[in-house]
């Protein structure tokens, strides 16, 4: 998202909430602050959003569009299920690595302070990339005759563990340790630990 230029008021908005996110992440941004960056009023932002809330809530539908309709490709694209594993993985991490102050919006860390269901919502992107992880081990199961090391809800937390974990370390390193640095031989010893 961040890559684009901005073709209307609303996508400048959310383009300089990314921008703020991603200069001083864990900073609290307030409207006041976003609308000076945007070169607007407070009363122009809130006549593109409703609320900070429903910008928030833009920038995760965004991300879900984003990530969710390139797995549905790989999806249907790949056959083997463990090169189909390891493209999900890779996809989200990419789209971690493009999208910095996004990925403070999907682990929480933006979200400090903001309205409970909003954080809720958040990590709903993550329990439904488990969901689609574990049906895929599950149909490695069924098609290919892989069986995880353990069961295929275990195996799932651990590839979700190492995604997270990824872009956790991005955010916490001020987004210079890559969540794709080194991933073929990471990626290696996680499907090593899922399949042995």
């Amino acid at each position: 998202m961040t890559d684009q230029k901005p073709s209307s008021r609303r996508e400048a908005i959310l383009h300089a909430l990314l921008e703020l996110l991603e200069t001083d992440p864990g900073a609290r941004i307030t409207t006041s602050v976003l609308a000076r960056s945007v070169g607007v009023t407070e009363a122009a932002l809130y006549r593109h959003f409703p609320s900070k809330r429903k910008m928030f809530e833009a920038l995760l539908e965004f991300a879900e569009e984003a990530v969710f309709s390139r797995c549905q490709v790989i999806l249907q694209e790949q056959e083997d299920v463990r090169v189909r594993l390891q493209q999900l993985v890779h996809l989200v991490l990419v789209f971690g690595e493009r999208n910095p102050g996004l990925c403070c919006v999907l682990t929480g860390d933006a979200l400090v302070g903001e309205n409970e269901a909003l954080r809720k919502r958040a990590s709903q992107f993550f329990e439904r990339l488990e969901t689609q992880v574990r049906q895929t081990l599950k149909e490695g199961e069924i098609r290919q005759g892989l069986r995880p090391r353990t069961s295929a809800t275990r195996s799932a937390d651990f590839v979700l563990v190492f995604m997270e974990g990824r872009i956790q370390r991005f955010i916490r390193s001020s987004f210079t340790r890559l969540p794709t640095a080194d991933f073929d031989e990471s990626w290696g010893l996680v499907a090593d630990s899922v399949w042995g």
